[in-house]
């Protein structure tokens, strides 16, 4: 579908015309850069700012997320990313600064009317209530029920018809979930990938305007992951606004329309996909001294490894590893170079085994952000 008709503004007439999959109008509304200004910003924040003892955990000067468009949160572990969610939508209180959605100001305001405005969020390790069924925890997340107030849940006929309702609609989106054979199931039953997919659903029963993911992808099985960036993009495809916290730089190359830097708790970048990946701030926020290596594309990822494999100084393969991922990792470490073995933190490790450092066991695997 192409882009819409435009009015005498240059904006499509009405939003029933936009496929919000093709939109192609400029997300920014001036030259892009950390804290730049957007053609249709739906959250906007100023000033905020949180610490923990001496640590500004998140120092954001100005930020700006654009409206039915996904924009991913990246950075490197502890650069303030779920601190940053957290504030956003009333779980954390900051020391300083004010932000609005949709024009209406959030500071003070508790994280349950958050999310009655239409700003719901998951989280990093999913919320799910294990001892209710799937079909209970679908029910739990619409708003405005009838039945949960104590006079008149003792009668069945004020609110009967609208738990009806609200079942109708849990059950659409338990199918498109996939969830569906899974309704009567404990949630505790369910993986890891299938309790990030029971939570995703969840929050659409608030019918959201933005969505707010933290790390989706965290802990999935392969297997469901695809599925998982299907339903990010359905979404986008619906006119809802996605915002999420991600490490995989391919997975965010490929979904994102734009892309948000930080580092040490401050914007350091945002842009299109294509451009941020290769911003020298970003290389450098991530890698350090690695300035020349794209940190979208495969071959520069790659690259890097083999480098860092070499470095006697790296720290890949410990707990700050960062974004260079065990399976590219162990790769590179498996290729002998032409002058001998390789050199390095990971040379004497065999596939499937942990390295070991004095006594401790180095980890296969990038962990997840603790923020």
């Amino acid at each position: 579908m192409s882009i819409p008709s435009e009015g005498s503004r240059g904006e499509p007439r009405t939003s029933e015309e936009i496929d919000y999959m093709t939109d192609a109008r400029p997300i920014a509304a001036a030259e892009t850069g950390p804290g730049c200004k957007k053609r249709d910003p739906i959250v906007v924040a100023e000033n905020v700012t949180r610490s923990f003892g001496g640590i500004n955990a998140v120092d954001v000067e100005y930020l700006e997320i654009p409206r039915h468009k996904i924009t991913a949160l990246i950075g490197p572990n502890g650069a303030g990313k779920t601190t940053l969610f957290n504030l956003l939508t009333g779980f954390d209180t900051p020391n300083s600064g004010k932000w609005q959605f949709e024009g209406n100001s959030l500071a003070g305001v508790s994280s349950y009317k958050v999310a009655r405005m239409g700003m719901v969020r998951t989280f990093q390790l999913t919320k799910v209530m294990g001892k209710l069924t799937v079909m209970e925890n679908m029910r739990l997340g619409a708003s405005n029920q009838s039945g949960e107030r104590l006079f008149k849940a003792f009668f069945k006929g004020i609110w009967g018809g609208q738990e009806k309702r609200i079942t109708d609609e849990a059950n659409v989106l338990l199918e498109k979930f996939k969830l569906d054979t899974k309704r009567d199931d404990y949630a505790a039953s369910l993986s890891g990938g299938q309790r990030k997919l029971l939570e995703m659903a969840r929050s659409l029963m608030v019918r959201p305007k933005l969505v707010m993911l933290d790390e989706p992808m965290a802990g999935v099985n392969p297997a469901l992951t695809q599925s998982l960036l299907d339903h990010i993009k359905n979404l986008k495809s619906e006119g809802m606004t996605v915002l999420f916290v991600e490490h995989d730089m391919h997975m965010v190359r490929h979904i994102a329309d734009w892309v948000v830097v930080m580092a040490e708790g401050k914007i350091v970048a945002e842009g299109p996909p294509g451009e941020v990946m290769k911003n020298p701030a970003v290389i450098d926020a991530y890698l350090g001294a690695h300035h020349d290596v794209d940190l979208g594309d495969a071959e520069g990822i790659k690259e890097l490894a083999a480098e860092l494999v070499a470095d006697e100084e790296s720290i890949v393969g410990t707990e700050d590893a960062g974004i260079i991922s065990a399976d590219v990792l162990t790769t590179e470490a498996q290729e002998p170079e032409a002058n001998g073995p390789v050199r390095g933190r990971r040379s004497a490790e065999q596939p499937g085994s942990t390295e070991q450092t004095g006594s401790t066991a180095l980890p296969n695997s990038t962990p997840k952000d603790t923020e």
